[in-house]
């Protein structure tokens, strides 16, 4: 093995009882059918705890386990023996001393040292010049806490000391999220060499997009070979879509999409729709410059930045980090910072702000022991347990301890102080809620908007029963359209978590200064001198309110009323307030030469913000509707006949896509409704109607045949909220469960059947846990309520009173470079979260926010 050497070769641990081979050997004998040698592929997490941030750095060390090769902090070691039974853990622990001083005061002269093994970071704040290190490993059988030092290879069985030694030299289960090797992780797609691009003669604009089969303007992919812009799925895109672009692969087969709106000097977001992941394209920029775009035009300065852009990002990075202030560190719970991965201060900022709601913070940290208890086999790969995680690490104050005054003092005379704020690194929790995702898995920058999206998403998914805390965010948005030529009007409803403010450049009350600027910009570029100082443009917030507000052109709508598409106006207004209100400032654009554009502004948000006046009205005196007739539904020609015969015949519903979509998380009704009325055309296409349908009242209701008077299943639950289907009840029971060990285990996983049969094997001592039936069915009954009277979308209106308390301000020249910072407000004074630094804030720049979060005051 590699590293054999430098293991074994150490001498034995200290402090440890002394034991004999044959004791070694005879104590280690019934365990050795679960100690497992890694294999390929097998993710071994020695760095880190998976359910807290302790590490071998920790003072408690960590326990690595012989057989899953997760790793747990003391803490949590014995909940996880007590699960699977598993006794033979590694210990590690990391020892960090202070170098012994020569006569003249300096340290040593630097010696290998081989006491190191473990591959770890070292301590961002210690000085690698005075201290050193010290790795211990030994192994722990539970439950009576023996231990075996290690090295010990003349003792140990052959394959413990094999096993030993693969899991010391296994790499990081990271490696991939590293700056440095990223990029190497996506594949070339097979593709891009000889990809055939049409000659359409298409050229893409750099806004205004649009998705060619249907409105969305938002989650758009650039098919490379004939130009077509078409929406994504929401299921590799938080951002929503109606898969589009996938079917017009399906349709003709062509492979590869970028996803506008990536678009850098560096590259794009591409995937391989036959290959069926994120690819890199070797010639993106020749395949970009078929259809107008130049995506190597912003190489004027390194980063993409041209020579006048300089000098204003500089003053924007200064103001918002609130460079030259002397800064106060706070420390103890709610003032923990996080490590930043590489670019991954979009996910910090946006994880500060959601943990700074109380409703995040009982739902996930409120319910830490019982998430903890009942996560699956292996808790790295839950949502709400890595949730529950990060929410505890920022919040606990375990992991931000102001110094000792003996370390002040060392400080002080020192001539460089370090810093005493170490953060925690949330690579467990970026890989889980990145993965299968093309942006938030790659090592770029994002969009801190778009991650939020995300996260709701993820949240929506993966509810704790019935309580969902993103519902804070959400909120019915009601939109009006008029057709030009009847006047006719339709209302309409939608779902959405966030308000989206346009940037209102006209109303800007600095304009003489703005045009003196740009005339003295301009002359000194012209005679080569040094560009004036940046004026920032200073836009009344009312005035983007109003723009908000305004009517919006729409050219191709449908009118019910000429039955077809016809011009018409919109306007959107709010059908209820949400308890918190996201502001989003469209701050980015991009310029005729796709070059992405920043408006550099100066908004002056309230802190305090009413809009009532904002309230939907619904139909007026004086209004006509169109009316109610949907536009025809264009079926693919040998698919008709196919799509009316299932509509006659209930016995036909393809139960193979019903339990796909079931084991997604779905209602097992709502499954049923969706192969019906997708005529059995396969689970993909279901899984389209229920994303369309979801918001729906009777969602997850019986399916009612027409014409056969009754429901599909007359015996199965509605499978609302977390009230398990009894279809697959009876399926668990069918196996052998007992009905409450089926119910428990389903309701703790909600309703997830491979989950919930993962729970019953990792519970083996089942014992009926009398409070939480009791609870679990109560909350049945509630469902049960709930079936019977509808009440459509989950909203907590109110009124539209807010007061400000955080805001996420972005710094540089696009989303996709740069840096995020956040600002919260805290026990009556703002705070500002800078990656893993946490300090008072003095100045702050809440005029150059990109995300403001509003809470609702109570009327």
């Amino acid at each position: 093995m590699q590293r054999r050497g430098a293991l074994f070769g150490m001498p034995g641990g200290s402090g440890n009882r002394k034991m004999a081979a044959g004791d070694i050997g005879e104590l280690l004998v019934p365990h050795m059918p679960t100690i497992r040698v890694p294999r390929s592929g097998d993710r071994v997490y020695k760095n880190e705890c998976a359910f807290s941030y302790d590490s071998p750095n920790s003072e408690g060390g960590l326990y690595v386990c012989m057989n899953t090769f997760l790793a747990f902090g003391r803490e949590h070691v014995e909940r996880h023996f007590r699960k699977t039974g598993q006794s033979v853990y590694m210990y590690l622990k990391r020892h960090v001393r202070e170098k012994v001083r020569g006569a003249s005061g300096g340290a040593l002269p630097k010696r290998r040292n081989s006491k190191i093994f473990l591959d770890l970071d070292t301590d961002d704040d210690l000085n690698s010049d005075d201290y050193e290190y010290e790795d211990e490993a030994k192994l722990v059988i539970f439950p009576d806490h023996y231990e075996i030092a290690l090295p010990n290879i003349e003792e140990l069985p052959a394959l413990v000391t094999i096993a030993c030694d693969a899991v010391l030299s296994s790499k990081s289960p990271y490696r991939k999220q590293d700056p440095d090797t990223w990029e190497n992780e996506l594949p070339v797609s097979k593709y891009a060499n000889n990809l055939t691009q049409l000659d359409n003669g298409v050229r893409i604009p750099p806004s205004g997009w649009k998705c060619a089969r249907c409105d969305l303007r938002e989650n758009l992919w650039l098919n490379l070979t004939d130009g077509s812009v078409l929406c994504g799925k929401w299921f590799f895109d938080s951002s929503g879509g109606n898969g589009h672009a996938l079917e017009h692969y399906r349709d003709l087969g062509y492979p590869l999409a970028v996803k506008l709106g990536t678009i850098t000097p560096d590259g794009a977001d591409v995937y391989s729709f036959q290959e069926e992941e994120p690819v890199l394209d070797p010639h993106l920029a020749k395949h970009l410059a078929h259809f107008g775009i130049d995506m190597l035009h912003m190489h004027g300065t390194e980063n993409g930045l041209q020579d006048n852009d300089s000098k204003p990002r500089i003053s924007e990075w200064e103001v918002i980090q609130e460079t030259g202030t002397k800064l106060k560190p706070m420390y103890g719970p709610g003032y923990t910072g996080l490590k930043n991965l590489g670019n991954s201060c979009y996910l910090s900022s946006v994880m500060q702000a959601i943990f700074s709601i109380p409703e995040f913070q009982r739902a996930y940290v409120g319910n830490l022991p019982r998430i903890f208890d009942y996560s699956p086999l292996d808790p790295t790969q839950d949502f709400n347990t890595q949730m529950t995680k990060l929410g505890h690490g920022l919040l606990s104050g375990q992991y931000s301890k102001p110094p000792m005054k003996s370390e002040l003092i060392e400080q002080v005379m020192k001539e460089e102080p370090k810093p005493q704020q170490n953060g925690i690194s949330p690579r467990m929790f970026k890989a889980f809620v990145s993965r299968s995702h093309p942006e938030f898995s790659s090592n770029r920058q994002q969009d801190a908007q778009e991650f939020f999206l995300h996260l709701v998403n993820l949240v929506e998914r993966n509810r704790i029963g019935s309580e969902n805390p993103s519902d804070v965010f959400r909120f019915l948005v009601e939109e009006r359209i008029q057709c030009c030529q009847t006047r006719k009007v339709r209302y309409t409803e939608r779902v959405d978590y966030l308000m989206q403010l346009p940037v209102a450049m006209e109303a800007a009350t600095n304009k003489d200064e703005l045009i003196a600027y740009e005339l003295t910009r301009r002359e000194a570029e012209a005679n080569r001198r040094p560009l004036p100082e940046l004026v920032r443009a200073k836009i009344p917030f009312s005035a983007c309110l109003q723009a908000f507000s305004e009517p919006e052109n729409v050219d191709d709508f449908w009118s019910s009323a000429l039955q077809a598409k016809s011009a018409g106006v919109k306007t959107s207004r709010f059908a209820s307030f949400p308890e918190y209100l996201v502001v989003q400032i469209k701050k980015f654009t991009f310029g005729l030469d796709w070059v992405p554009k920043k408006f550099d502004v100066s908004i002056d948000m309230p802190d305090l913000l009413d809009i009532n006046h904002l309230r939907a009205r619904g139909l007026q005196p004086g209004e006509e509707e169109l009316p109610d007739i949907s536009p025809p539904v264009i079926i693919p020609d040998d698919s008709k006949d196919r799509l009316m015969n299932q509509l006659i015949d209930p016995s036909d519903i393809d139960e193979s896509s019903v339990m796909q979509l079931a084991e997604m998380g779905f209602p097992l009704e709502a499954c049923r409704k969706a192969v019906y009325f997708t005529g059995n055309m396969g689970a993909e296409v279901a899984f389209n109607w229920i994303i369309v349908h979801m918001e729906e009242p009777d969602f997850a209701e019986p399916l009612t045949m027409p014409g056969y008077g009754g429901v599909a299943s007359a015996g199965a639950s509605a499978g609302l909220d977390n009230q398990p289907p009894e279809e697959t009840v009876a399926l668990i029971t069918s196996m052998g469960f007992h009905r409450n060990q089926a119910l428990q285990a389903l309701r703790a996983t909600n309703s997830n059947l491979e989950r919930a049969l993962d729970w019953i094997f990792s519970h083996p001592e089942f014992e009926e846990d009398s409070d939480f039936v009791i609870e679990m069915e109560n909350n049945a009954n509630a469902n049960i309520i709930s079936e019977a009277k509808p009440e459509g979308p989950r909203v907590k209106d109110g009124s539209g009173m807010y007061e400000l308390f955080a805001f996420i301000s972005h710094m540089g020249t696009s989303t996709m470079s740069g840096h995020y910072v956040c600002h919260i407000k805290k026990e009556g004074r703002w705070v500002i979260y800078n990656d893993h630094k946490v300090c008072a804030s003095e100045r702050p720049p809440k005029d150059l926010g990109y995300m403001y979060f509003y809470r609702r005051i109570p009327s």
